[in-house]
């Protein structure tokens, strides 16, 4: 097995401009970690050169390990190999752009996110950002894909290799991009020396109309922005700021003006006055879902058009690689199902659920925590041993059984 250093190189998590990051492994502890090597690709060591690169890792490392917040990663360890710097950190498998669906092309649709849930890690990546800035640390790279999520949900802001301290000076050449398209503001795509704390904002605000509306925003349009005056006036065809995303109001279409603006001025002054425009937003929508959503209880049956049918969905396991997946489960490029089926569910006893038309029984909770595949197995086989619910032959659902869970 590959090592660096005392660390297990388990696989390839990802492969930037500057670095490589693997996941790794304590040998004694068996505990997971995320490594960073330097890596630089040769244009980039051509521009800056190695030595440049090395002291903005080391900068970086240094920036990560004086911080301390929940809603930032640690890091835990640095050291060198074969001559090159890496630094460990925090390592989680999940991301806000695979929560998402987001593609290296980021045009295309991503998954919109309810909205309760994107107020949730909004908060969370603005208090992690208030406590970045409050050390005059300007993030200048937040994206999905840099925000990753915990076992409990909870978002961490990661990879610094781009931030800077206040007063420090770009020195790398001019055509060299700082950030990532769309979600860069535009005064720093112009200049990467100029940015503040209102730049890093842009950037929540462009991830915030993405997690609503599974689009991004066309934020340099130099067309004005209607405001709407309920969500029903909304066309998601016209890609600008609060119009095409979901179950948003006037206040919420302000919010986005004033998020992403193109002048800074015009934007949130601190990730604080931000989260408070966002714990009114919170207000509204709650008022809205007590006032609207107050029909009278439905039926257990949800109605599906379409195949296919419950009993002959595929209850033994198979595996199957991910460039067939899609076609052989039915699910569109962000693995949404494609047709529906008429299920009608009963609640049974000692906290089952049962399928009426197969008789399919859930466990009405599964597990409280996250589990490994090794763990999953370990938890089934003590449902067996223990009877639960007075069943002994308890098993993981395929995926073609869960996708039939899926509201529409």
């Amino acid at each position: 097995m590959k090592r660096i250093g005392r660390y297990e190189i388990c696989g390839l998590l990802g492969r930037g401009g500057m670095s490589v990051v693997y996941r790794a492994r304590l040998p004694q502890l068996g505990k997971l970690v995320a490594l960073k090597l330097l890596h630089p690709h040769p244009h980039l060591r051509q521009q800056l050169g190695l030595e440049e690169l090395r002291q903005r890792f080391l900068a970086e490392a240094k920036t990560m390990a004086q911080l301390h917040h929940p809603n930032v990663v640690e890091v835990w360890d640095f050291d060198e190999f074969d001559g090159q710097p890496f630094l460990v950190m925090e390592y989680y498998c999940n991301n806000l752009g695979l929560l998402i669906g987001e593609t290296y092309r980021l045009e295309n649709p991503s998954r919109p996110l309810p909205t309760p849930q994107v107020i949730r890690y909004a908060r969370q990546i603005l208090a992690g950002l208030a406590r970045l800035h409050h050390a005059d640390i300007i993030h200048r790279d937040l994206k999905p894909f840099n925000i990753l999520l915990t076992e409990e949900d909870i978002g961490k802001i990661s990879d610094f290799g781009l931030s800077r301290l206040r007063g420090e000076v770009w020195s790398g050449p001019r055509t060299l991009m700082v950030g990532s398209p769309y979600y860069a503001a535009p005064e720093q795509e112009q200049d990467p020396n100029i940015v503040d704390a209102r730049s890093d904002l842009y950037a929540v605000g462009i991830m915030l109309h993405r997690m609503l509306s599974g689009r991004l925003s066309e934020a340099h349009s130099p067309s004005p922005l209607p405001i709407p005056t309920n969500s029903a006036d909304a066309s998601p065809s016209t890609g600008q700021p609060g119009i095409a995303a979901r179950d948003l109001d006037r206040a919420w279409a302000a919010f986005f003006v004033k998020a992403i603006a193109t002048d800074p001025a015009n934007r949130f002054a601190s990730a604080t006055s931000m989260a408070k425009s966002l714990d009114e937003l919170d207000e509204l929508w709650g008022e809205l879902v007590r006032t609207t959503c107050t029909a009278p209880p439905v039926d257990v049956s949800r109605s599906r058009p379409g195949p296919p049918q419950a009993s002959s969905v595929r209850y033994q396991p198979l595996k199957i690689s991910p460039e067939n997946a899609p076609a052989d489960f039915d699910v569109d490029p962000l693995w949404r199902p494609r047709s529906w089926v008429s299920l009608v569910y009963r609640e049974g006893s000692n906290g089952v659920v049962i399928e009426a038309a197969t008789r399919r029984v859930w466990q009405r909770s599964g597990s409280p925590y996250p589990m490994s595949w090794q763990e999953a197995h370990h938890y089934v086989n003590h449902l067996n041993e223990d009877r639960f619910a007075d069943i002994s032959s308890w098993r993981l659902p395929t995926i073609s059984e869960l996708l039939l869970l899926i509201t529409a």
